[in-house]
């Protein structure tokens, strides 16, 4: 779905704090979506966490900055890091430029999938309810 000049790929997941989930049978690879990437700025450095430790949906488990902002990224599902992607460690940008593909941020072997029922779905009218809201605060 497209909101404006804004990409939300329909087959993902939401969450408020502008992070996306995409299900790949019991893991969630989580990233953060395009009107996310667009108000941090472009990104200058990003912490990938330690794989092996435990998150819970909600709670912060990595930051990122741009030269404008330092943000806590919060956990999308509860359950284990299996993987982080490296490649942002270095090129942090690639979440600016390919938010839903090679600018992926981790991916989560999820304790509970039925935590998905805590996001948005583009389809539903409270999404775009949100994302509206969202770029008037922000002028966007």
């Amino acid at each position: 779905m497209k909101i404006d000049k804004y990409e939300f790929p329909d087959d993902l997941y939401y969450d408020n704090e502008h992070n996306w989930a995409r299900v790949e049978g019991d893991i969630v690879v989580q990233g953060l979506d395009d009107l996310g990437q667009d108000l941090a700025g472009e990104l200058v450095y990003v912490e990938v966490p330690r794989t092996g430790r435990k998150v819970e949906q909600g709670k912060p488990f990595m930051s990122m900055e741009s030269g404008k902002w330092v943000g806590r990224v919060k956990a999308v599902v509860s359950g284990e890091l299996v993987e982080a992607n490296e490649e942002i460690e270095w090129e942090a940008t690639l979440v600016n430029t390919s938010p839903y593909e090679d600018g992926w941020l981790v991916k989560i072997k999820a304790d509970d999938l039925g935590e998905l029922d805590n996001l948005m779905r583009p389809s539903d009218p409270k999404f775009a309810e949100f994302i509206a809201a969202e770029r008037e605060k922000y002028g966007k």
